[in-house]
């Protein structure tokens, strides 16, 4: 439970900081077909990206934009992470669903850099590709092994959709009332 706090008190400090960066929100690139207003943390594992400030950007927009932040944790070097990537560029309804529910912060964990310190404020992972999903306000409320999303060895579009429509703001908000 400690973890889960610290990463809360993280994500709460990152998102209150005021510190302005020099990374733009949006991405310059050429976005993907499916969604063109994606951020570059969205869309790619990244070595060279700072996660805390990649957090507070997806906090910003979470909160923005009434959705919550959907962390993936893994990397370019992922077998797993290559093979949700392809699930979701040729699933466009779950994809759709969720970047419409999610802000999607990819974090990179990599021999050439393992993020060390903002792992450190997660709970431990134990396989790639693992996700977190936290409030725009970031508060932690789940810890997700993607194995779970598999129907056999492939990914479940069933299984996918329940999950994003399980941990979104409108299921959250009804349950809670």
């Amino acid at each position: 439970m400690k973890p889960i706090i610290n990463f809360s008190l993280l994500l709460v400090i990152v998102f209150t900081a005021t510190v302005i960066t020099s990374q733009p929100l949006f991405a310059q690139e050429k976005p993907l077909a499916l969604n063109p207003i994606l951020p570059t943390y969205s869309k790619v594992y990244d070595d060279q990206r700072d996660p805390f400030v990649d957090a507070k950007a997806a906090l910003s927009l979470a909160n923005a934009s009434n959705r919550q932040v959907l962390i993936e944790i893994g990397g370019n070097w992922c077998t797993w992470c290559y093979k949700m990537n392809q699930f979701l560029i040729n699933n466009p309804d779950v994809y759709q669903a969720l970047h419409s529910k999610y802000v999607v912060l990819k974090v990179n964990v990599s021999d050439s850099n393992d993020n060390e310190a903002f792992m450190k404020s997660l709970p431990p992972v134990m396989g790639y590709p693992h996700m977190f999903i936290s409030t725009a306000q970031g508060k932690m409320i789940l810890s997700k092994d993607t194995a779970e999303l598999l129907d056999g060895d492939q990914y479940s579009v069933q299984q996918w959709l329940r999950f994003i429509d399980d941990w979104s703001v409108t299921t959250l908000a009804i349950q809670n009332q």
